[in-house]
């Protein structure tokens, strides 16, 4: 915090000058060296740089056994380090803990792709992907402390059951892909909110779990609004966005939904359920409008107005405000759509524009009184 901040809450009275001194010798305490640190992030990244370009220019002259000794001797190393270090970093530095076993991960998943490179394997992405998963899923569960690896373990896992479902294509076997396989590979990710939010409570690693949870139900929300999106250009033919795969969705969505709710209970727990079953629903109803813009525009608008309602109830100011911003982008976006004709004349820009202004002052004013309190409890969880 700058002390030119502190100054100027004294100078308008909000502090006094006891409060003025301690805030002050406290921020001279424990003041960060940025100016320092940055030298020292310059100098480690430029070593990191030399030590990459000298092994990527020397990379084919390098026995594959050896360089498959040196990553695992890394991964061993990183490994060790976490073991060792563990309970010191979780009680000082829980930030060293988190980024070290993020790299003992990637270093993981890279190696993988090594053995790959080394031996000329072919196997589709998913392969090694879930083997990665089988053997530090478990150690990022065990340990992971924020949305770093929250975000990490979640990424790959929902690209891994995408590929799984792709995987048809991306061998070249010429087999139809089924699309009730299909449905339930790239929905499957959804059920990680229930098991985040049953182990959310039930974890001194509250904050990590609480992350897990959020991804999870992001990309629900993603899926169903990218869903939406598509219905607005052309109308579903039958494959992985027909009438079956859809009620497939809304089926794990609804099992994910009941199980959060489950495992949470109390408001918070029942908005999610309430988002997951949205999400859920949202996918066959995308499949009968699709084809028709304004349909699909008020099926996205009402989505969205459903989640920052129960945002709204559930006291998540940040998800309250950012779905205002969606719905206000949304309507901006359907009003070119339906009045396409007016943006060919002098006149329909101007109208074009007063409405946008509208629409972005109606945004704000509602996102300012409406919001939740900024100390409610989070932001989507």
């Amino acid at each position: 915090m700058s002390t030119r901040k502190i100054k100027a809450w004294h100078e308008a009275g909000l502090i006094d000058a006891e409060t003025r001194a301690r805030l002050v010798a406290y921020e001279h305490e424990h003041a960060r060296p940025l100016a320092l640190w940055a030298v020292y992030g310059i100098g480690a990244l430029a070593i990191g740089l030399g030590l990459i370009s000298v092994v990527a220019a020397n990379w084919e002259d390098i026995p594959g056994q050896i360089r498959l000794a040196v990553h695992l001797l890394l991964i061993a190393a990183t490994l060790g380090g976490l073991v060792w270090q563990r309970d010191g970093l979780a009680e000082t530095a829980p930030w060293a803990l988190e980024a070290l076993l993020f790299v003992a991960a990637l270093l993981g998943l890279t190696f993988f792709g090594h053995i790959g490179q080394v031996y000329q394997t072919n196997s589709p992405l998913w392969q090694p992907i879930a083997g990665w998963l089988v053997l530090f899923a478990p150690l990022i569960l065990l340990n992971g402390r924020s949305w770093l690896t929250a975000a990490l373990l979640f990424g790959f896992f929902a690209y891994g059951c995408w590929d799984f479902a792709m995987r048809y294509e991306f061998l070249n076997r010429g087999i139809d892909t089924n699309w009730a396989e299909f449905a339930v590979a790239t929905a499957a990710p959804v059920l990680v909110v229930p098991f985040a939010a049953f182990w959310r409570n039930r974890s001194n690693r509250a904050a990590f779990w609480t992350r897990l949870e959020q991804v999870a139900l992001v990309y629900a929300v993603l899926g169903a609004s990218f869903t939406v999106i598509l219905a607005a250009i052309e109308p579903f033919s039958d494959d992985g966005l027909g009438l079956p795969a859809q009620f497939i969705r809304l089926g794990i969505g609804a099992v994910a939904a009941a199980l959060a709710l489950a495992t949470r209970p109390g408001i918070s727990g029942r908005m999610v359920s309430a988002i997951l079953l949205a999400a859920g629903v949202t996918q066959p109803l995308a499949f009968a409008i699709a084809g028709s813009d304004l349909l699909a525009g008020m099926l996205f608008l009402g989505l969205w107005t459903g989640i920052a309602a129960a945002a709204l109830v559930a006291g998540w100011r940040g998800t309250f405000q950012a779905a205002v911003a969606i719905i206000a982008i949304r309507l901006i976006i359907l009003s070119f759509e339906l009045a396409s004709d007016l943006l060919l004349s002098g006149f329909g820009l101007i109208l074009s524009g007063l409405l946008v202004l509208g629409i972005g002052y109606g945004a704000v004013r509602v996102s300012r009184e409406f919001a939740p309190p900024a100390d409610a409890e989070g932001t989507a969880a």
